[in-house]
């Protein structure tokens, strides 16, 4: 007879286990399934190696937000942006390490999420124990924001792009030195970028019908190459032409340091990722090795396009680095096959806030309409996406706005909070709650002062746009 019995086991130093009846008190709290014949087990899923660890997890932090940042650099100065973007990137990769060790102290259980690791932490508490579930929503919402954001971003930066292209086709040439100019000339005047917005809605509603990601995954593998091409392409053109002298500030002006905060934190937010790939991994004792190495990889790459791209484009910089490309079937082809990658991307950053929101909804029908109901949410939840980039068509301004308002509670206020919850009695250093109080607090001013004058910046542009009008 097939019967298990419930039972619980204390991991010791050596990594085997002692199985107890009942549980005793010092227990971790691990649960196993017990057979008198067969081996103790549980669910192990992990089947990634250390390479596409790493690939997944420089996916997840580079995409718009890297084409962003030589206009954040801007914002920031010559010295103060790189200097900058250097600081954030050792402090995100703290924060993601804290995440993880938090994890492994919380439970063993090797799925655990961002939202579990807050309501587990939150349980250590005496008295926030009862509302613990509410730091779980609390992620999840900060969750949805994040990945909805960057559908919106996606947007913006398809259409902007897209347009850029069809209205300088006419006089497009094989030649990328036209002139001797490096600047994109807009020739034929098209209509507004959000009608562009509207024409790319249905192709992106039919993108999220998608029952299963994995029939994605040939389209996804051609994203990932045609934007690594695009990369070297841009990395090739930027500091092919560079202009001499230099002649840039050092320093930018103070209250453009805010939008630089956005846009760097943007860039840098893949913290959401870093849980799920550890827990997929097939040697997660190897997962420290992959985020140093990963984000190194990424801050390196952020510093440099950064600093390059601006010292190629100066003052003109755009939103995104690929509206300054020259005039050329070759850079014109290399913001087309951007926008593919990106268009692609959509579907895997739709994934998260669809799942979280979705099943919830669906739960509550009964069987029959179920499947309506899914179709009808995940176009309703693109639609939504779609009305807001509408009413804010500026690229660099909801990048800003998006990583300030959610990134910095993600990957800096959160996993501080984290920490001191997660160790409240084992008793923490005092060295170690100043550092944890002083990136909170950063956060939270980037947090106040981007939102700030990111909605300022949006106001005022949008009074200039009806004053020309």
């Amino acid at each position: 007879v097939h019967t298990f019995w419930s039972c619980n086991f204390i991991c010791n130093e050596a990594g085997s286990f002692e199985v107890s009846y009942p549980a005793p008190s010092q227990s971790i709290g691990c649960n196993c399934v017990f057979s008198p014949y067969l081996m103790p087990r549980w669910s192990v899923k992990s089947s990634s190696t250390f390479c596409q660890t790493l690939i997944h997890l420089l996916k997840g932090n580079i995409g718009t937000g890297l084409l962003g940042l030589p206009l954040a650099v801007k914002n920031a100065g010559l010295v103060l942006g790189p200097v900058s973007l250097l600081c954030m990137g050792l402090i995100a990769l703290h924060c993601m390490r804290v995440l993880v060790d938090c994890s492994h102290y919380l439970s063993a259980k090797p799925s655990l999420t961002y939202g579990e690791a807050v309501q587990y932490s939150m349980e250590n508490v005496s008295w926030l124990r009862r509302h613990s579930h509410w730091g779980k929503r609390t992620v999840n919402l900060f969750l949805i924001i994040t990945q909805l954001g960057f559908c919106c971003v996606y947007f913006v930066f398809l259409s902007d792009n897209v347009k850029q292209v069809v209205e300088a086709a006419n006089a497009t040439t094989f030649n990328c030195q036209v002139d001797g100019g490096n600047q994109t000339q807009v020739l034929v005047p098209s209509f507004d970028s959000r009608l562009y917005m509207l024409c790319f809605l249905p192709a992106f509603i039919l993108l999220v019908f998608t029952p299963n990601l994995k029939y994605l995954a040939p389209l996804s593998l051609i994203a990932n190459l045609v934007m690594a091409t695009s990369l070297v392409l841009i990395y090739f053109y930027s500091i092919t032409h560079i202009k001499y002298p230099i002649d840039l500030p050092l320093v930018g002006q103070a209250k453009d340091y805010p939008l630089f905060f956005g846009t760097a934190i943007f860039a840098f937010e893949g913290i959401g990722v870093v849980l799920p790939l550890e827990n997929k991994m097939h040697r997660p004792q190897s997962f420290p090795l992959v985020l140093y190495l990963g984000m190194g990889i990424v801050t390196f790459l952020y510093i440099s396009l950064g600093t390059i791209g601006y010292m190629c484009f100066g003052a003109d910089i755009g939103g995104s680095i690929t509206l300054n490309l020259p005039n050329c079937w070759t850079y014109q082809a290399v913001k087309l096959l951007y926008c593919f990658g990106i268009f692609i991307t959509f579907a895997l950053q739709f994934y998260v806030p669809a799942e979280i929101l979705i099943p919830s909804a669906v739960a509550r029908v009964s069987e029959h309409w179920e499947r309506a109901v899914d179709l009808v949410l995940r176009a309703v939840l693109v639609i939504f996406t779609c009305t807001l980039a509408i009413l804010i068509p500026e690229l660099d301004l909801v990048i800003s706005l998006v990583g300030s308002v959610s990134s910095s509670f993600l990957a800096l206020i959160f996993p501080p909070i984290l920490q001191v919850l997660t160790f409240h009695g084992e008793g923490l250093s005092p060295a170690s709650l100043a550092k944890n109080l002083v990136i909170s607090f950063v956060g939270l001013v980037g947090f106040l002062a981007g939102t700030y004058v990111a909605i300022e910046q949006i106001v005022a542009r949008n009074a200039l746009k009806r004053e020309l009008q």
